[in-house]
């Protein structure tokens, strides 16, 4: 089951590939300093994915305007995810949760990601939206079970705001 508002989120440490190459990205080294929109996506390269961090991307200066850190979180290795974040031109720091160790701390994994289409894929997350406050308590959890749907991010900067 997913966390809800008022939870706290839970640590967590993974690989993300900065300038120098991979590194280590503990969660609550990043916790006070601002609120943390956390986005977990299905997987990089596909379309929907593609697009929600291509368009956040493009407005990542309004969520730092409303004291926000938008980061994104996928099962897919740190060199993947920096090949398609070049493709696409993604400027989001993206996270790998390989072993869907965050996913399943979070609540958020598929048990089979698109069982429809005969594809076995466990562990894979569902598309979310968790907003982390400097205190580190989740104030805002949106889980959407269609990996076709986006978060609501009206409602998300909406919260944002109210947080300043």
């Amino acid at each position: 089951m997913a966390l809800s508002v008022g939870s706290s989120a839970p640590d967590f440490t993974v690989t993300t590939l900065g300038a120098g190459g991979p590194e280590l990205f503990k969660l609550s080294e990043h916790v006070g300093a601002s609120n943390i929109l956390l986005l977990f996506v299905p997987m990089a390269f596909t379309g929907v994915c593609t697009k929600e961090f291509c368009e956040l991307s493009s407005s990542i200066n309004e969520y730092k305007s409303l004291n926000a850190a938008v980061i994104g979180i996928s099962g897919d290795n740190p060199f993947a995810q920096k090949a398609w974040a070049e493709k696409e031109g993604i400027t989001l720091q993206l996270l790998s949760d390989y072993d869907h160790k965050v996913t399943t701390a979070y609540g958020v994994a598929y048990d089979s990601f698109l069982p429809a289409k005969n594809l076995i894929m466990g562990g894979v997350p569902k598309r979310s939206a968790f907003i982390i406050d400097k205190a580190g308590v989740i104030q805002y959890a949106e889980v959407l079970e269609s990996p076709g749907d986006l978060p609501n991010f009206a409602a998300i900067k909406a919260k944002l705001a109210e947080l300043g």
